[in-house]
């Protein structure tokens, strides 16, 4: 039996994805609701093919649960959020997690850690927590780090066809962890270090970020010389040297805005170039608070509550909201005092935000300016309700004839 601590956007599929395989799973969260939920047939969020994934898996007699299991296997995908003053992990919830196996683990026990981490954070927090409880890793507890490397919208792809990096102190516990997830994945599983897995997987976001913060610094210079930043692009990406990527209203979602943070809080001297990316994607919200101040102004509007934000979750297609850059967006707005403005996310069921409507009509109704934070499908679908609006496309989305861009 596999029993699968956390059952998030990362712990709830690759539960379910297990349980498809034949393994026998039992998923086990602190949210009582949450595995109510779960245990009642209903997801907790929404995700392409992962209603089929789950009924499937119920069919194979997936089991959730509040109690962790005694067994000698274990995955954890629980939070790993970072400290605001030090840039640094909070392992807590990891810690936790740990010790709660500890106290039913069978004798020779794996625990495997999915969430992702900072380099050597194993060693500074997990071992010293498992020697300090009286366990011999090695003998009673073999760890091991899996990184996650899914992403919403496109989770249940993504497991099945995603390379998967398995890092362990034993070869033979890393090749048997590699048994179990070549059960869905039919890409290739890479065996490597502890410590190998715990840099790649940050590097790989903290790459991606790096990427993004110069799309988005080149449109703060286009926009500053009236220059088109998407057909300076377009020109630019026919080097076939150059593949600038796209410029947005901010970076959300619990890795690519999260993992960068770990190397600038443990490497403080050494990452100039990460800290600025950061900087500059972190700008980017307040970036779109001046454009939509330009609009206003250009236009005579003096009440903010005319402007409606147009998505919520931090990416297209998805209700992930984790740092979502609307969010961010908001929290400048509260720091200005302007209070007030719209806001309407399709897939975002859940109020979370004062003045969030739940229909769309009624929410293009209300306002004069829309912008455009996320570019889901819905409005794609629905651009001749905003036809006669002005619309800040932050995303470079709408086919229509006259919008503000970035």
């Amino acid at each position: 039996m596999i029993n699968i601590i956390g059952l998030g956007y990362i712990g709830l599929p690759t539960a379910l994805m297990l349980a498809k395989s034949g393994m026998e799973v039992v998923g086990t969260d602190t949210n009582s609701e949450l595995v109510d939920s779960l245990a009642d047939g209903n997801l907790t969020f929404e995700e392409e093919g992962l209603e089929e994934l789950f009924q499937e898996a119920l069919s194979n007699k997936i089991k959730f649960t509040t109690d962790y299991q005694k067994t000698d296997m274990y995955i954890l995908a629980v939070p790993t959020p970072f400290t605001n003053a030090t840039k640094k992990l909070d392992p807590k919830y990891v810690i936790a997690a740990v010790n709660n196996v500890l106290d039913v683990c069978e004798k020779g026990t794996t625990i495997i850690i999915e969430s992702t981490i900072s380099p050597g954070s194993i060693d500074k927090y997990i071992r010293p927590e498992i020697e300090n409880r009286g366990f011999v890793i090695g003998t009673d507890v073999h760890l091991v780090h899996a990184p996650e490397r899914i992403t919403p919208g496109n989770m249940i792809y993504e497991l099945e066809n995603n390379s998967r990096t398995i890092g362990a102190d034993d070869r033979k516990i890393s090749e048997k962890v590699s048994e179990l997830y070549a059960g869905f994945c039919k890409s290739e599983i890479v065996l490597t270090d502890i410590r190998s897995a715990e840099m790649s997987k940050v590097i790989e976001n903290t790459f991606r970020d790096v990427n993004i913060a110069f799309a988005n610094e080149l449109a703060k210079i286009c926009r500053t010389d009236n220059m088109d930043v998407y057909e300076i692009t377009r020109i630019a990406n026919k080097h076939p040297r150059v593949n600038i990527l796209q410029p947005g209203p901010g970076v959300g979602g619990h890795c690519i805005s999260v993992d960068p943070w770990f190397l600038v809080g443990d490497y403080p001297d050494l990452t100039n170039l990460i800290l600025t990316a950061r900087k500059i994607n972190d700008s980017m919200p307040r970036h779109v608070l001046g454009r939509i101040r330009d609009i206003m102004r250009e236009h005579d509007i003096k009440d903010i509550s005319k402007v409606g934000l147009y998505g919520l979750a931090y990416k297209e297609n998805v209700d992930d909201t984790r740092e979502s850059p609307t969010l961010q967006l908001l929290e400048r707005m509260d720091e200005h005092l302007a209070f007030g403005v719209k806001v309407f996310d399709p897939h975002v069921k859940t109020r979370m935000v004062d003045h969030q409507f739940m229909n769309f009509e009624d929410f293009i109704n209300e306002i004069e300016i829309v912008v455009v934070m996320v570019g889901h499908d819905h409005i794609k679908n629905n651009l001749n309700l905003i036809k006669n609006k002005l619309v800040l496309d932050t995303k470079n989305t709408c086919s229509l004839g006259e919008t503000y861009k970035l």
